[in-house]
């Protein structure tokens, strides 16, 4: 046996379970580089794809290309927030001509893609989120919440402050004209409609600084700030004049579904069947690489452009759009419908008003004269948030979770989650045939986009099959790859005129909170994993001091001092304890040199003596069996709790620290540190910012590790706390990326430690040890 350890052993021990969470947690997610910039503007990116593309294969006429955007006309622009004219009804089957044998296919889109826009920007309005959807493939660019509860991260630029004012997303792809920045779309309650600037109109300048593109508007916006009033210079209706606008920029709205480069937009759809034409299962091509979209996720049956051709609009409203596509080679219309619920006026206030979701309506009609069997392909959300990318670990249902994993719930069973790593190796046996869908979706850290079949009968099966989706390139970082989930329905026999295929979807697109979650059927996406149990009464007590104090930075030091006053009496028993080895130090020193070679006899004096002197070796794990849940609670929530994303530790107009859930963050090191320490992907790399609250919660522990280590009673046990401080430096650099709110834990809990120490009355120094413990006598 060996010899008990001393205090300096719990303490130790303690840290190494502590930090071991944390080296589990980022080895397990290491990877080598970091991703792209996702603050590059979508349109650069897009374009740097194009050029990429065009190097490695043979030109194209535009004609050929399905993709290819003509310039926006600018005479033509009002009518992009503006409803088209709707289509002719169509013809009562008996009436309609059998269309011609030889009917050509649905021409590729070539014409001018035009926006529009559901809800608003503006929390004041009747909606939570701002939708801009597409004619081109009736699909979604962007759903931005617009409550300040729920803004984007803003960026630092190094010296406490924050950089880049919103303007309002004016350009979706960017379109090649070098003499200014053409406005694509405007939406409501964005400083952008605020100010008047409406679709069709040239922004040339900001401010002294002349914009030739959508890429020079975006970098000139960077420079900004929230708040602040810049003027626009612009030129309007085709003509040369300009005209100076000003406008007053706000902060950025989350974005929680939005254009990733040149990947696939959210929502497209296509048919998957008519009659006796099929797609495809599909397959992975080998060949392919990996630094591309697969071909698959594009694929349509012959004659078919739905998802890169254009849609008629029928209507549009502030809160409702319809699409419409015929199809005459077969005598079939699709057509596509969003919708927004309103917020009833007296819920205006209330946040937690369950109205973060989309109505959408799939719908296909027999308008022909022969009979058909069909069946639709439709895909789920694209370009989910990558917020803290180089710190974040989201906490998932599979141990190859990334930041934007694709999730099911068959069967009314618990939810099952595909990690993005493993859909990014192009792994299609993730696959679920015949099954009722209770809901799909993508689910990233702190917010989903999910369908959710608006079912009668929740057994019954709308899809023929289901699956994981990787829509965007793979880099070397597989778990941020852009993901998506596809659907398939069953098929179905439509006689001319009668009964549509239709399916009704809600969408819902907001944040992991547990009450607006619950209302949609999806409380399930709050996991905390292994520690639920303690993570979410730690949320609760969170959230109870919050409510109290409004801050949770104080809500953090209340916790501490609550977690600490129940431990006093331990703690103080640890003190004590530590006391009485201090003072058996002499004769556990004479034991040692009475029995140098037998170790037996030696392990058993020790324990006579203290049992006779009434110590316990190991009392002072208690303290550690407490706090470490403690731990492994706080970190959990921090990851996890929406409600802790974006909260400051003083206030908010303090930019350093403004996030608890991440490192504080107190100034842009990249430009000049190695890129090796500063790209963050991995576990021995610090990131891009220098952080100061984990320096200071290594030289805290450093301190406790001195006061709270007796001297050592022989070289073996001097080496032991020679390593233990090297130990604590090269944790340190693991700890380096935690979050703030945990290091702000960790501080408060060292100082009260600290502290207690001092001041704990200490016992009187005697000549030799404590009297032998008197044992009770029983009473006769």
């Amino acid at each position: 046996m060996h010899e008990p350890r001393k205090n300096s052993g719990n303490f130790a021990l303690f840290m190494f379970l502590t930090f071991g969470v944390l080296i589990v947690h980022n080895m397990w997610f290491g990877q080598k580089e970091p991703p792209p910039d996702k603050d590059k503007p979508v349109a650069q990116a897009k374009a740097d794809a194009d050029k990429k593309k065009q190097a490695d294969e043979p030109k194209k006429e535009d004609a050929d290309d399905p993709k290819a955007v003509e310039p926006v006309d600018p005479t033509k622009s009002d009518e992009t927030q503006t409803a088209a004219e709707p289509t002719e009804e169509p013809k009562p089957a008996a009436e309609e001509e059998a269309p011609p044998i030889d009917a050509g296919p649905m021409p590729k889109f070539a014409g001018t893609e035009r926006w529009y826009t559901l809800g608003s920007a503006d929390p004041k309005d009747p909606y939570r989120m701002l939708v801009t959807v597409t004619d081109r493939g009736a699909a979604v660019a962007s759903i931005a919440l617009n409550s300040p509860r729920y803004r984007a991260l803003m960026e630092d630029d190094g010296w406490l402050s924050r950089r880049g004012g919103y303007l309002g997303n004016v350009v979706i792809r960017e379109e090649k004209s070098g003499n200014g920045c053409l406005v694509q779309v405007v939406g409501r309650g964005t400083p952008a409609e605020k100010a008047g600037l409406k679709p069709g109109d040239v922004i040339k300048a900001v401010g002294q600084t002349k914009i030739a593109s959508a890429k020079k508007l975006d970098e000139a916006l960077r420079q900004t700030r929230p708040g602040r009033k810049i003027d626009l210079t612009v030129s309007r209706n085709g003509n040369e004049e300009e005209e100076t606008v000003p406008v007053t920029l706000g902060i950025p709205p989350l974005d929680v579904v939005r254009p990733e480069a040149n990947d696939p937009l959210s929502f497209q759809m296509t048919l998957s069947r008519i009659d006796d034409e099929t797609l495809p299962d599909m397959e992975v091509d080998k060949a392919q690489p990996k630094d591309r979209i697969p071909a698959y996720v594009e694929d349509e049956l012959d004659g078919l452009n739905l998802r890169g051709g254009t849609w008629d609009v029928v209507e549009h409203s502030q809160d409702r759009i319809e699409f419409r596509c015929k199809l005459p080679r077969w005598g079939l219309e699709v057509s596509k419908v969003y919708r927004l619920d309103r917020v009833p006026e007296k819920e205006q206030e209330n946040t937690d008003y369950p109205a973060y979701n989309l109505v959408m309506e799939v719908s296909v009609r027999n308008v022909g004269s022969r009979t058909r069997e069909v069946a639709y392909q439709l895909d789920g959300p694209t370009g989910l948030p990558l917020e803290g990318w180089w710190f974040a670990n989201k906490v998932g249902y599979c141990w190859s979770a990334g930041l934007r994993d694709v999730v099911v719930r068959r069967n009314e069973q618990t939810p099952v989650m595909v990690g993005c790593s493993s859909i990014a190796k192009d792994n299609l046996e993730a696959a679920w045939d015949e099954e009722s869908i209770t809901f799909i979706g993508v689910d990233a850290q702190y917010f989903s986009a999910i369908l959710i079949p608006r079912k009668e009968d929740p057994a019954e099966i709308w899809f023929a099959n289901s699956m994981p989706l990787r829509v965007g390139p793979t880099n070397d970082i597989e778990r941020l790859t852009n993901v998506s989930c596809r659907v398939r329905s069953v098929k179905l026999e439509l006689v001319p005129g009668g009964e549509p295929l239709k399916h009704d979807f809600t969408v819902f697109a907001g944040p992991k909170r547990e009450d607006i979650l619950a209302h949609y059927g999806l409380g399930e996406l709050v996991y905390y994993g292994w520690f639920d149990f303690v993570a979410r009464p730690m949320a609760m007590i969170l959230n109870f001091f919050f409510a109290i104090v409004k801050n949770y930075g104080l809500a953090i030091l209340m916790l501490t001092v609550l977690v600490r006053g129940i431990m006093y009496p331990m703690s103080r028993k640890q003190a004590q304890g530590a006391q009485k080895m201090a003072e058996l130090q002499p004769e556990i020193k004479k034991i040692q040199e009475k029995h140098k070679k037998d170790m037996e006899a030696r392990t058993k004096a020790q324990q006579e003596l203290f049992k006779k002197h009434g110590y316990n070796p190991l009392s002072g794990c208690l303290v550690m069996f407490v706090q470490l849940p403690v731990f492994i609670g706080l970190y959990r929530a921090l990851m996890v709790n929406v409600e802790l994303r974006g909260s400051p530790l003083l206030w908010s107009s303090f930019r350093w620290c403004s996030n608890l859930a991440a490192p504080d963050m107190l100034f842009d090191w990249h430009a000049w540190m190695p890129m090796y320490f500063t790209h963050g992907i991995g576990a021995f790399t610090l990131g891009p910012y220098f952080n100061i609250l984990p320096i200071v919660t290594v030289v805290l522990f450093l301190m406790q590790q001195k006061m709270f280590m007796p001297p050592p009673a022989d070289e073996q046990q001097a080496m032991q706390q020679n390593v233990m401080k090297y130990m604590m430096l090269f944790m340190g650099i693991l700890f380096f990326k935690v979050a703030s709110g945990l290091c702000v834990y960790f501080i408060a809990s060292s100082l009260w430690g600290l502290a207690e120490r001092k001041f704990l009355p200490k016992t009187p120094k005697k000549d030799g040890p404590s009297p032998p413990v008197q044992k009770p006598r029983r009473k006769k």
